[in-house]
């Protein structure tokens, strides 16, 4: 049966699932970044997720960078699997800027993480609910 880890469940707000991940927003109001987990029991890397579910896993990030790209203008969309802290199977989706605090470099480890006040966690689900409209089996039911 699929867990969230309990650092992701700490460190995030879950907004919802899609068919096969978890879609959480990270507590770190210096970049939109998105973590998709899929609700697949005891995976580590995507090598374990079954054929049909890896590529189910590229439909949703790929939508999801593709969405918060063009609603965002982002730079650069930075996807990223490491797993070195919580090793559960997680997808980063980081939009990126020129003036973000960590550019060009990683964001891992960079800065500090600042947590979202409520008016700017307000504003950045107004955002994505902009963004991350319903549009065929990626649609996400809205947790928050």
């Amino acid at each position: 049966m699929f867990q969230l880890h309990p650092r992701l469940a700490a460190d995030t707000f879950h907004l919802g699932d899609f068919p096969l991940c978890r879609v959480l927003l990270m507590n770190d109001a210096q970049y939109p970044w998105l973590v998709l987990v899929p609700r697949r029991a005891d995976l580590r890397e995507v090598h374990e997720l079954s054929e049909a579910d890896q590529q189910q896993l590229l439909r949703e990030s790929s939508w999801v960078s593709r969405q918060l790209d063009e609603a965002l203008q982002a730079e650069k969309m930075n996807v990223a699997n490491l797993g070195n802290v919580v090793s559960q199977l997680h997808w980063h989706v980081v939009a990126r800027f020129v003036d973000d605090p960590a550019w060009p470099a990683p964001i891992w480890g960079k800065h500090p993480v600042v947590p979202y006040t409520p008016e700017e966690l307000k504003e950045t689900l107004a955002i994505l609910r902009a963004a991350l409209p319903a549009q065929g089996d990626v649609t996400l039911e809205w947790a928050v």
